[in-house]
């Protein structure tokens, strides 16, 4: 990976790190982790209720029966005493106002001074027509505006407890207050109230937050409680017996009445959420939810782990990591979840996840196509298209600079090429180079060469360079054969134009030499240096018309797929030994 590729990285991911941080820490991804938290809550549901909560519904059988709601207070009084043995009796219903008729209300009174184990519900003001904000101080209780109570004669003659329903911005009960503070004092939720009156130990709730907040654990939907209707209890359908030692809860199960949506129902009473409460504090019940820190430090390391999968491994298997990962971490939190009742939001990880991933798949494709643009520009024109294709498929980047390889060297000359010349003009000079490196690219291509440069009326081919190829160095004599034959077409067309002769001089060696992009930071070119290259073009330049002659090492490698002539000992420019070369008379066979 070179420096540029390193810094868009580095950039993009720093980008895409503020990114998850601003999402993060403005909550923008608040409704998918509520969609999350509220599946747990609908799969983990047990709907086995606590046996000792009763709910008698206000039905809407029962407004059929007895008349439209509000209801004369004093038909309380006959299903008071149908269930005074109960353990815990809690109305959803508030008593603020008096009646037109206030011995109506006396006589309730006098009902409930009977009883000890009767919950009047009050209910704090949160908001106002003048202020539209509840205040929240962090280490205290939340504190209403205002609290309404039962009217002085019932509330004498009751206990009461807050109903307040606590809603998030989409409108769904998932929590509650245990207990508010109002100006007159403090004052527990029904749930939380009723739970002590039973003798559940649920004090360490209101240590567990400082706004006494609690998520509710929703295991029970309304079909789940034991439910009567109201109408029943009062015509003493119901045995009396029913209600010993229990907890009974009075409220709306009416349409169009008092109902909200909470994670398991779109619609629930809030009557039978209040049951909810109930059962979770019985059970003893509490929700956590992971720190924002551990949340925070496990969305470096996915996308770590996403910056490493993508740019380490083929894309396939970089999309099946993630989604593999988005799964693991979907299926963790859930199974967190429903055995420990810890609520992980990874839909912050997930998020940085596949977007971390985006960022450097693109990233990744868009340098890895730069590349494939390169090679087919630095390599197109003098490879065959084959070779070209694999370069621009392998995951192995070009070298900058030079590699030791073992190469085969072809170089070759017109011959005959000035006294032609001068009877031609510039254009046509052209158009006679051009239609001989057309028919020598063409051979060099068909033979898994690679053409380094053409030179004036020369070329310089190179064998088994960018890419390994099998028997280079047969590729190279067998280049050099077709050449020579493809010339004798050529020979005679010039021959019959211009009455000159054109031939070509071919020398080939074999041996290690430094191949890559070599060159300056103004210009580079792929080729290859050393010894090896300089005796190629050597036994060129003692090639006559026609001919090729390779060196000792090519031929003791080819000897069996070409027949040659030994050609003798020539003396070189800058060698201190005489070289012996061999001369290519014919073709044999191709290896196997």
């Amino acid at each position: 990976m070179n420096k540029k590729i390193r810094s868009f990285l580095l950039v993009g991911n720093v980008l895409s790190l503020l990114i998850c941080l601003a999402v993060f820490l403005t909550g923008s991804l608040q409704v998918l982790s509520r969609a999350l938290y509220d599946y747990n809550q609908q799969t983990s549901m047990t709907h086995t209720p606590n046996e000792d909560l009763i709910v008698i519904e206000i039905d809407q059988e029962s407004l059929e029966l007895i008349g439209t709601f509000p209801w004369p207070r004093d038909i309380y009084i006959p299903l008071l005493q149908q269930i005074a043995s109960a353990k815990a009796i809690g109305f959803d219903i508030t008593f603020t106002t008096k009646s037109e008729d206030p011995a109506v209300d006396q006589a309730f009174a006098e009902e409930l001074a009977n009883h000890d184990n009767v919950i009047i519900p009050s209910y704090a003001e949160m908001e106002s027509f003048f202020r539209k904000e509840t205040t929240v101080n962090q280490h205290e209780l939340i504190k209403g505006q205002a609290l309404y109570r039962p009217i002085p004669e019932i509330a004498a003659a009751s206990k009461t407890a807050h109903i307040n329903a606590t809603l998030d911005e989409d409108g769904v009960i998932r929590r509650t207050w245990l207990m508010l503070d109002t100006p007159e004092g403090t004052i527990p939720s029904m749930g939380y109230k009723i739970a002590e009156m039973v003798g559940a130990d649920v004090h360490d709730y209101l240590d567990d937050h400082p706004q006494a907040e609690m998520a509710i654990k929703y295991n029970s939907s309304t079909k789940d409680f034991m439910s009567i209707p109201f109408y029943m209890v009062l015509n003493g359908e119901i045995p009396p017996e029913t209600f010993t030692d229990r907890i009974v809860l009075i409220g709306f199960a009416a349409a169009g009445s008092d109902a909200y949506p909470t994670p398991v129902d779109n619609h629930m009473y809030l009557v039978y959420a209040h049951a909810n409460i109930i059962d979770q504090l019985l059970r003893h019940e509490k929700i956590a939810v992971t720190d924002d820190l551990l949340i925070l430090a496990v969305m470096l390391i996915v996308m770590a782990g996403s910056i490493w999968v993508t740019w380490k491994t083929k894309t396939v298997t970089s999309m099946v990591v993630h989604f593999l990962s988005t799964v693991i971490l979907l299926g963790g939190q859930w199974l967190l979840f429903y055995q420990f009742l810890h609520f992980f939001d990874v839909s912050y990880p997930i998020a940085a996840l596949w977007l971390v991933y985006i960022v450097n798949l693109a990233l990744k494709t868009f340098f890895e196509m730069k590349q494939r643009q390169f090679i087919t520009k630095q390599f197109g024109r003098y490879l065959s298209p084959e070779l070209v294709t694999q370069i621009a498929k392998s995951d192995v980047e070009l070298p900058l600079g030079g590699v030791n390889k073992e190469l085969s060297i072809l170089f070759l000359d017109i011959r005959g090429f000035t006294p032609l010349s001068e009877k031609l003009q510039p254009e046509e000079i052209v158009d006679f180079l051009n239609m001989m490196f057309d028919m020598i690219t063409n051979q060099v291509l068909a033979n898994k060469g690679t053409i380094d440069k053409f030179i004036g009326d020369a070329a310089m081919i190179l064998f088994n360079a960018p890419l390994d190829v099998l028997h280079h160095e047969y590729y190279a004599v067998k280049t050099a054969y077709d050449i020579q034959n493809g010339m004798k077409s050529v020979q005679a067309d010039i021959r019959q134009k211009y009455g000159v002769e054109v031939s070509i001089g071919i020398g080939i060696n074999t041996g290690n030499v430094v191949v890559g992009n070599i060159g300056s930071y103004l210009r580079v070119d792929y080729t290859a240096i050393g010894d090896a290259v300089n005796t190629a073009a050597r036994i060129e330049s003692n090639s006559s018309a026609n001919q090729i002659l390779v060196s000792e090492e090519t031929y003791q490698r080819t000897k069996e797929y070409f027949l040659y002539h030994e050609a003798g000992e020539k003396q070189m420019k800058g060698k201190s030994a005489a070289i012996r070369l061999y001369e290519v008379v014919d073709f044999v066979a191709a290896p196997e």
